[in-house]
């Protein structure tokens, strides 16, 4: 059986942690496959939204504990920067492209940094997100330490990393962490929806304004302004905005319908 499952819905694609005898816990296997599927998905033109997810009704418990015991922690943990590999797989990726993470059961540990990775978060009721990992003494070396601040302010942020408490999908969607709160069992589903939303809009100004969004964390203000005229006249140069003020000239968008 597969480490990971791939799937299609129209433009979305579709990856699982395929591992609900060990609640989706990853091990190194696990990690390599992440990676390259992101990587396949981000290349695939036909792909505009991944949803991330786990099988079994749950999203992902973190490193595999019994492997790392087992020797393999020593072949996680290596410097890197901005997409090269990471101790859970994709999560120093910077993608073109959206990713959606739809979480049943626990993102907890390592988990919970792989949902943090995601551009989105889709919670359903009665799953819990959590840094688990401080009860065992395995550090967050996954961009959680980055993620979380930048997501939902330090003060929050130290609050789940100092305490290791968990957090349920409406105190998730208070502090931001959360996007949208699904009913039990239904968070791939609205995931995917969500995704459907995200790629029916022009896609070249859509991935550049992201980009923008997510290359401003490594500049200064006057750098940041620049970068964003760059995304900018990129999709500008694109034709995405002269068709789109063609098509809101005749009349598409007016009382706010798209």
């Amino acid at each position: 059986m597969s480490n990971i499952l791939i799937a299609r819905d129209g433009p979305v694609s579709i990856i699982t942690i395929n591992r609900a005898e060990r609640r989706n816990a990853v091990d190194l296997a696990t990690a390599r496959e992440l990676y390259h599927a992101f990587l396949a998905f981000d290349a695939d033109a036909s792909a505009s939204v991944a949803v991330f997810t786990g099988a079994g009704g749950m999203f992902c418990a973190g490193a595999d504990l019994k492997a790392l015991a087992g020797g393999e922690s020593g072949k996680r943990v290596e410097p890197g920067g901005v997409n090269s590999y990471a101790p859970m797989g994709p999560s120093r990726l910077r993608l073109s492209k959206p990713v959606i993470a739809a979480i049943e059961g626990f993102a907890v540990a390592g988990g919970a940094e792989l949902a943090l990775w995601c551009d989105l978060r889709v919670m359903a009721e009665g799953s819990t997100f959590g840094i688990f990992c401080r009860r065992f003494g395995v550090p967050l070396v996954d961009t959680g330490t980055i993620r979380l601040p930048r997501l939902i302010g330090h003060s929050r942020a130290m609050d789940l990393m100092l305490t290791g408490r968990p957090v349920n999908a409406h105190e998730a969607l208070a502090f931001g962490l959360a996007n949208r709160v699904a009913p039990k069992g239904e968070a791939l589903t609205h995931a995917i929806a969500l995704g459907k939303e995200i790629a029916a809009f022009p896609q070249a100004c859509m991935r550049n304004d992201r980009m923008s969004a997510l290359e401003q964390w490594d500049l200064d203000e006057g750098a940041a302004i620049d970068n964003e005229i760059k995304h900018g006249l990129n999709t500008l140069r694109s034709g995405e905005t002269a068709d789109g003020a063609a098509r809101f000239t005749s009349g598409e968008g007016r009382h706010g319908k798209f």
